[in-house]
C-alpha cells in the first residue's frame, strides 16, 4: 500500500514534488500481479476528528487485503477554492476512487468527476448538500455514510449538569453541513424551551471574536461537528473556560485536548472504517449508484469524553453515574 499525504494543490509543481511513504501491509486479498488501484481522499480540514476518518478509512482497507493500494491524500486547508483543485487533481490523474472527506470536498468531487465513482463521508445531511436525493435510493456515481447527531438528547443531557437558559451557538454560514446543524440547534432549543444565541463564522480565524460576542449571554456553549469551528476548538473553548460557561461538544476526538467539560458524539475513526467498507465493495466492482447512503446511527459508534479538570474549574460537581458513564474521562491531567 502506498500512501501519499501530500499539502494542498496549488500548481503543477506540487504534483510533482507528493511524496510516498511506504506502509507494511500483509496481502490477503489481492494477487501480486494485479494492478495497482490508485484512491485519492480529500479532506476538508486538518482536525482529530476527519484525521480519524482517515486513518479508519485506510485501516479497514488494509485489513481487507488491499494491498496493492496507491492512496493520495490531499488536504483543502479549509479552503473551498483548493478543494476544487483537488478535484481536478484526481480527475487528471484517472484514480479508480475519489473520497471526500467532509461536505466542501465532497460536493467538489461531485461537481467535477463525472466517470470516476466518488464516496463521501462524515456529511450530516447529504440530501441538502446536494449529494444524494434521497437516503434511501442511489444517486449514480456516487454514495457514502451519514450521521445523523443527536442534538436534542445532547443537549438536555447538558441541561441536566448545568440548567441553561440561553444556548450559545458559532458555527460556519459558508458550510452547507454546518447550517444544516445549527438549524437542527435551533430546533433541539426551541422544542427544550431554551433561548438559541447564534454567531456566524466564514473561517476559523473569526471563532475567538465570535464566542466572544456571545459569551456574556449564554449558559452553556454547544459546538457541532462544523469543520470550520472544530478546527478553531481552542480558541472557543479558551474564551468559555475564562468566561465560566461550559462547553458541549459533539466532537470526541477533539475534546481530548481542549477545555471542552463534555463531548457527546460519533466514534470517528469507526466512521472510518464503514467508510472504508463502503470503499471496498465500490472497489470489488459494485456500482456506487445502486447503494444508498449509509447511516451510521448505530449507539455503539457513539462515545462520551468527560473533563472534570473542566467541571473543577467551572464549580460544578459531575453525578458519580455520569462520570461512570462516560468511555473517557480526564482528571488531574490524566485520561482514563
Amino acid at each position: 500500500m502506498k500512501y501519499c499525504a501530500s499539502r494542498p494543490v496549488v500548481s503543477v509543481l506540487s504534483f510533482l514534488l507528493a511524496m510516498f511513504v511506504i506502509l507494511p501491509v500483509v496481502a490477503t486479498g489481492q494477487a501480486e500481479d494485479s494492478e495497482t488501484v490508485r484512491i485519492g481522499i480529500s479532506q476538508f480540514v486538518t482536525h482529530p476528528a476527519l484525521d480519524a476518518v482517515r486513518a479508519g478509512l485506510v485501516d479497514e482497507l488494509r485489513d481487507r487485503g488491499w494491498s496493492d493500494i496507491e492512496i493520495d491524500v490531499q488536504n483543502a486547508n479549509a479552503d473551498i477554492a483548493t478543494g476544487r483543485q483537488i478535484a481536478a487533481k484526481f480527475k487528471a490523474d484517472r484514480v479508480d476512487l475519489a473520497i471526500g472527506i467532509a461536505t466542501p470536498v465532497a460536493q467538489a468531487l461531485k461537481a467535477t468527476l463525472d466517470d470516476i465513482p466518488i464516496i463521501y463521508t462524515a456529511i450530516t445531511d447529504p440530501v441538502s448538500a446536494g449529494l444524494a436525493g434521497s437516503l434511501t435510493v442511489g444517486e449514480p456515481g456516487i454514495t457514502g455514510v451519514s450521521h445523523r447527531t443527536p442534538m436534542q438528547q445532547q443537549i438536555e443531557f447538558m441541561n441536566e449538569l448545568r440548567p441553561i437558559v440561553a444556548l450559545g451557538h458559532v458555527y460556519s454560514n459558508g458550510e452547507a453541513n454546518a447550517v444544516f446543524l445549527a438549524e437542527q440547534t435551533e430546533a433541539a432549543c426551541e422544542a427544550l424551551g431554551i433561548e438559541f444565541v447564534s454567531q456566524t463564522v466564514t473561517n476559523a480565524s473569526e471563532v475567538r471574536s465570535a464566542t466572544q460576542a456571545i459569551i456574556d449571554r449564554v449558559d452553556a456553549i454547544y459546538v457541532s461537528t462544523d469543520n470550520q469551528v472544530v478546527s478553531a476548538l481552542s480558541a472557543l473553548s479558551s474564551v468559555a473556560i475564562e468566561a465560566g460557561v461550559p462547553v458541549l461538544s459533539a466532537d470526541p476526538a477533539s475534546a481530548m485536548e481542549n477545555e471542552v467539560l463534555v463531548a457527546w458524539g460519533f466514534d470517528w475513526y469507526a466512521i472510518g472504517r464503514t467508510t472504508g467498507a463502503l470503499a471496498d465493495r465500490i472497489l470489488k466492482g459494485e456500482d456506487p449508484g445502486a447503494i444508498p447512503t449509509v447511516l451510521a446511527d448505530d449507539a455503539d459508534e457513539m462515545s462520551m469524553v468527560l473533563n472534570l479538570d473542566v467541571a473543577g474549574a467551572l464549580g460544578l460537581a459531575i453525578p458519580a453515574d455520569v462520570v461512570a458513564a462516560a468511555d473517557t474521562v480526564i482528571e488531574n491531567g490524566s485520561v482514563r
